[in-house]
């Protein structure tokens, strides 16, 4: 993680970190860049049952690649308290990524993805539905949703990282 207390860090929790959570990092990535905020957001992804060091899942890299994202460098990683810690504001797929994270201290910086790309102050809403173990096509409406529901969250954050420093 980033050295600069200014650097707002958000995290994109799934439960291996192979399919939904990288690919929704991906395009926080290439939506960050689009809206020059690279240097403001810092991004990542990690999973709440993952096995650490595995890479992207190959649907999720085939469809990534279908969009024009390169998950190749994609590397697993466990969700820790530590982790929780050094993190602004974790968007996380399912309602028990949630609860996860929100026991291992994550409570006030929390909330579905879909939630969240929705404005809602609860943080709840629908669980992004898992691909893993499906085909290509499954793998990319996974990706349709998470495009969607991803540039929503970084315009929202967008938003708030203006209102807090025009305060």
């Amino acid at each position: 993680m980033g050295e600069s207390s200014d650097v707002f860090r958000l995290l994109f929790v799934c439960s291996g970190n192979t399919c939904r959570s990288p690919l929704a990092e991906a395009l926080a990535r290439r939506e960050l860049a689009t809206r020059k905020l690279s240097d403001r957001i810092e991004v990542g992804s990690a999973g709440m049952g993952a096995v650490q060091g595995a890479p992207a899942s190959e649907g999720s890299a085939a469809a990534g690649a279908a969009a024009g994202l390169d998950l190749s460098g994609h590397i697993s990683r466990v969700v820790t308290p530590d982790l929780v810690v050094e993190s602004d504001l974790i968007l996380t797929m399912g309602i028990g990524h949630l609860a996860g994270v929100l026991e291992l201290g994550g409570e006030g910086k929390s909330a579905l993805l879909s939630g969240f790309a929705e404005g809602r102050e609860d943080g709840l809403g629908w669980a992004v539905p898992d691909p893993f173990g499906g085909g290509l096509q499954i793998y990319l409406e996974t990706l349709r949703a998470l495009e969607e529901l991803v540039h929503h969250s970084i315009a929202r954050l967008e938003q708030t990282l203006t209102d807090a420093s025009d305060a």
